[in-house]
């Protein structure tokens, strides 16, 4: 075992995973390459490293590494090499030599203890010399707060996460309650947290452990199934099973505990048709928010005085379109009622009521905003009406002012508009509707817009569905078709889906496809030759304007999976492509991407000088810019906006060849193609079907077998959600004398 010391010449490689790098270093001025699993390092810094030598048949003589650390410097060139290397912002070569010449291989002993020495040295004030110690010992804090978290096995990237959040008391608060984390840290799980603190000693039955597994509970609920509230004796027969507890010895323990987090105001218990539901305080804060505010805006919405029939009857001709009955009845409801839904399929005139709202309003010089979940379906919604249209985002102008995310308009700071526009209301979860409708003034106007059909929203609660099913708000259904051509297929099978019945598939139309096939290797091959070949020759497309779509992640035809095979054929490696490993993935400059999670601190630049924070779950784009050695990626989304990539974020970013088709709501595509073959049923449903046909513009390509499609149409199985905000809005409405 050989021991070698010299500073980091340069990255070439690094898993930010596990910490596998390949390096150059500079070991008294002989260049060499060391390979192996390395503690955070950075460019510039000094390694004292254990192993040995060997031989690469492909990249020749190799350091291979057992053990690694990261040392002070030991000769006056490599002190200057570390204070020159970037690290410290403001030193470049000149200074870092300067601070050498006084104070020798001692600088950054000197640099950490008495700063006020380095502000003596000539062309630095103290200010500067303030920051250069700062910037070191925070950097050297943050080394051994993440060698303490990875002797957890925690990922590089997670561990950036807990000490970004927790800075220099990350350790001492782990120490205390680890499953602090789980509530603190995106992407730090109960199953980290549990692990770590029973590696500490922490008493399995612990308050703590019990606690945090009731938290669990309820947030997997939320994130998995969209459950707003899970009952109690749920709650308790879960974490026992969590846990790993006898639930009739231990029962009693973790009653009392979930007693004990409503004291703290963790959780609400609300007593409803004889069950004890629980809820995090947060979703009873969301859903009974917007439940008042629903009455309030329904009891309070100022008169308007239009004159309908003239209005209309001018808004029909200077459009050239005739609205139907139906239609002109939602129109004048909008314009009555306090709130209003709008619902309909594809094709059913919901832009087109809109369009006649807006014209009427704008008569009455009302002040109409309009929005939607995501950028795309914002995108879409200002495409079909001529009007601006934001995210609900950027409507209430997210700001991360302080360090800590808010909206600008909210309660207090009320929307300047009259009226209130959502459309793809059913993407909306309930902690961002809820934001919306408080930040609405009063005697306004509020206007849903949606498919109650389609799946509900990723996040949590069952907002449009709710709100349909209340009784209470008005709802106009939209069912006669009006969008569609004579030899177009595509709204017409969606709605033949819709209804159970079997849809077109004899590939006689010009936009919907049927590719028969049961072997899922050659679906596969299909789905390749379709994306690449045989789609962009046949529609005259791009093959970025094709997007595969399905049911399922894991499997030959799963999202992973295809996304593999697809990155192969439409962005093979090159040696001009910058790329870098995240766990499983290899992000490439030119992949395909879409972003996994909601991040409101993610800062964005556009082209024309905006900037702003907030990347949203869905949001696709391209990764034009790779950086190895201080990881990171350049991602511009389709609305234009350019994120910044660092590599504890890696992990909300996925290849988007091919995407679920719950992560498709509120796009809309050129071209889909859709895999359908067998899976679980609780997936392969009419309403998935449905939904994968109405992201389509133009084309959809069915990829499988006649008795599969054949299956999910039958198949009318919707998942329940547990939610409460349908009896919150009875109950507020009634309080105001509304029935």
């Amino acid at each position: 075992m050989e021991i070698v010391k010299g500073y980091v010449e340069e990255i070439v490689f690094r898993n930010v995973d596990n910490g596998y790098c390949v390096i150059y270093v500079n070991a008294n001025d002989n260049l060499l390459t060391a390979v192996g699993n390395f503690p955070p390092i950075e460019e510039g810094e000094y390694l004292e490293m254990k192993g040995e030598y060997v031989q690469n048949k492909k990249f020749g003589e190799q350091f291979n590494v057992s053990e690694c650390k990261i040392v002070s410097p030991d000769s006056l060139e490599s002190v200057c090499k570390y204070l020159a290397s970037g690290l410290f912002y403001g030193v470049g070569e000149v200074t870092a030599r300067n601070i050498v010449d006084a104070f020798g291989v001692q600088a950054l002993d000197v640099i950490e203890k008495y700063p006020n020495k380095v502000a003596q040295i000539k062309g630095l004030s103290l200010k500067k010399a303030m920051a250069i110690h700062e910037a070191y010992v925070v950097h050297k804090e943050q080394q051994a707060t993440i060698v303490y978290l990875q002797n957890f096995e925690i990922s590089l990237n997670l561990a950036l996460k807990i000490y970004k959040k927790y800075g220099d008391g990350t350790k001492r608060i782990i120490e205390k309650n680890p499953y602090q984390m789980v509530e603190d840290v995106e992407g730090v799980g109960f199953i980290t947290a549990d692990k770590i603190a029973l590696n500490m000693g922490f008493d399995q039955f612990s308050r703590f452990r019990v606690s945090a597994a009731i938290g669990h509970v309820l947030r997997e609920g939320a994130n998995k199934n969209g459950h707003t509230y899970l009952l109690r004796e749920e709650i308790v027969r879960e974490v026992c099973r969590l846990l790993k507890m006898d639930s009739k010895e231990y029962s009693f323990m973790v009653e009392s505990i979930i007693l004990d987090n409503v004291v703290m105001g963790k959780i609400i218990i609300v007593n409803n048709d004889g069950e004890e539901k629980v809820m995090l305080t947060k979703m009873y804060e969301n859903e009974n928010g917007i439940a008042k505010s629903i009455a309030d805006m329904m009891l309070g919405a100022e008169p308007m005085d239009l004159n309908f029939d003239v209005d209309i009857r001018d808004f029909q001709k200077s459009h050239n379109i005739t609205l139907h009955e139906g239609q002109i009845e939602a129109v004048k409801n909008c314009v009555k009622y306090g709130v209003n839904v709008i619902t309909g399929g594809p094709g059913t005139g919901k832009t087109t009521i809109i369009k006649c709202i807006i014209y009427l309003l704008k008569k009455q010089y009302a002040k109409v905003l309009l929005c939607a979940p995501t950028g795309r379906a914002s995108k879409r919604l200002a495409e079909a009406t001529g009007e601006d249209a934001k995210t609900i985002h950027r409507l209430l102008d997210l700001d991360f002012t302080g360090g800590k995310g808010h909206f600008n308009y909210n309660e207090d700071t009320r929307l300047n508009a009259d009226v209130v526009i959502v459309d793809e209301v059913s993407m909306c979860d309930e902690y961002v509707f809820y934001a919306l409708v408080r930040a609405i003034k009063k005697g306004a106007r509020l206007i849903l817009v949606g498919d109650k059909d389609q799946l509900p929203s990723v996040g949590a609660g069952n907002i449009l569905s709710d709100i349909i099913s209340c009784d209470v708000i008005p709802v106009n259904y939209l069912t006669q078709i009006y969008r569609q051509s004579d030899d177009s297929l595509i709204i017409e099978n969606a709605h033949k889906v819709n209804r159970g019945l079997m849809p077109t598939i004899d590939n006689r139309s010009k936009d919907f496809f049927f590719d028969a096939q049961a072997d899922t290797q050659i679906m596969l091959k299909n789905c390749i030759d379709l994306t690449t070949k045989r789609l962009p020759a046949f529609a005259k497309i791009s093959p970025k304007d094709i997007q595969v779509l399905c049911p399922m992640k894991k499997g030959i035809l799963g999202v992973e999976n295809i996304n593999v095979e697809m990155q192969k054929a439409l962005n093979p490696p090159s040696p001009e492509k910058g790329e870098i490993r995240s766990g499983s993935n290899i992000f490439r400059v030119g992949d395909k991407i879409i972003h996994t999670v909601n991040n409101y601190q993610m800062e964005w630049v556009s082209p024309y000088g905006v900037s702003g924070s907030g990347v949203f779950n869905g949001d696709i784009g391209y990764i034009i810019e790779v950086n190895k050695s201080q990881p990171s990626m350049k991602v511009e989304f389709d609305d234009g906006k350019i994120a910044t990539y660092k590599h504890e974020n890696f992990d909300e970013l996925a290849l988007a060849y091919a995407i679920s088709i719950h992560k498709s709501q509120g796009s809309e595509f050129p071209a889909v193609i859709i895999t359908v073959s067998g899976g679980n049923p609780f997936l392969m449903t009419r309403n998935l079907l449905y939904t994968a046909i109405t992201r389509a513009k133009s084309f959809v390509v069915i990829e499988g077998s006649k008795e599969s499609v054949a299956k999910m149409v039958k198949n009318d199985y919707t998942a329940k959600r547990n939610t409460l905000l349908c009896d919150f809005i009875k109950e507020n409405c009634k309080k105001v004398g509304i029935e």
